[in-house]
């Protein structure tokens, strides 16, 4: 296991300074965290993220609308889009 802390990606953050792969690994890892009773249906989840696939908000995978990291947000079953959208 690499023993390297991992920064956190924030909305303060410049993107050069965000390691795609490290990134997503975050997010995946948050997302396993998750108790199946946490989780969003896969089929449900897939559609929320082509949702916000189209949405003008949507920035580098995260919303700038509220700043969340959008698969994680998508990924919680009692999350909901700022703008009503899923």
């Amino acid at each position: 296991m690499n023993d390297t802390p991992m920064r956190k990606p924030c909305r303060l953050c410049l993107l050069r300074d965000i390691n795609p792969a490290e990134y997503e690994a975050r997010v995946k890892r948050l997302i396993n965290l998750l108790s199946p009773a946490e989780k969003t249906p896969a089929d449900a989840y897939e559609a929320r993220l082509r949702v916000c696939t189209t949405c003008s908000y949507l920035k580098d995978a995260f919303c700038g609308a509220c700043g969340c990291m959008v698969e994680l947000r998508a990924a919680k079953k009692t999350e909901k889009c700022p703008y009503g959208k899923w």
